[in-house]
């Protein structure tokens, strides 16, 4: 595993932003981990977490690209720092896009898009936290295909919880990729994240000890991903 992801893995735990225990998401299920993206609030930690998804979107995804599109709400700050990521890292001046969950209808900047328009000919990269049902992409992509004649180059997440989507037995990143056309990729899987803390310390303390291993473990044989 790369370092940078390894690192990236224990700034998710010591930002509070990936936690273990007992969890229902938002689908029903139960689950022995939870990801919240926004927990990240401090300066520090926006500008770390920008430069970890700029890295990312670098290797996977190359320099070929014009917008990065962070669907609202969560999507938009992590947009925005990773453009400024970006900017810093490998000095390409990338805009960012976002939607309006309600349409402004005055000023200026009306429209059901915030932040740049998007033109015939951009490149689009879809930028999020965590992606478990697809259904973002779901009111998004259409918003942005409709906007311009744009090609969406792929999708970018955190975190892969590499469970299977709500519609099929494949996770739902493939289902998005499936779906749309683009692929669909995390900076980190959630295998890698057992990997690197399992009976490991961070801040002092093993995150995933041998009881919390054996809670992920049954979770993935009820709900794993079959790709």
């Amino acid at each position: 595993m790369d370092a940078y992801k390894e690192e990236f893995i224990r700034f998710m735990v010591e930002s509070d932003v990936l936690k273990f225990g007992d969890f229902t998401l938002k689908s029903g299920r139960k689950s022995p981990f939870f990801m919240n993206a926004g927990a990240y609030v401090t300066g520090s930690q926006l500008k770390r977490l920008g430069e970890y998804y700029a890295r990312a979107i670098h290797e996977t995804y190359g320099d070929d690209f014009d917008v990065l599109f962070g669907p609202a709400y969560k999507g938009i700050p992590i947009s925005v720092v990773t453009c400024v990521a970006y900017s810093e890292l490998y000095g390409r001046e990338i805009r960012y896009c976002s939607d309006r969950k309600e349409v402004k209808d005055h000023g200026a900047d009306k429209g059901g898009l915030l932040g740049s328009p998007l033109k015939d000919g951009d490149r689009v990269i879809m930028i999020e936290d965590v992606t478990t049902s697809g259904k973002s992409m779901e009111e998004t992509v259409p918003k942005v295909r409709a906007a311009a004649d744009v090609t969406i180059v792929g999708l970018m997440v955190s975190l892969d919880r590499g469970e299977r989507g709500l519609e099929s037995e494949k996770s739902a990143l493939s289902e998005v990729s499936e779906k749309y056309g683009f692929p669909a990729n995390a900076i980190v899987s959630m295998a890698e994240v057992t990997e690197a803390l399992y009976n490991r310390e961070v801040d002092g303390r093993v995150i995933i000890d041998d009881n919390m291993k054996a809670s992920i473990d049954a979770y993935y044989r009820e709900y794993g991903a079959k790709e």
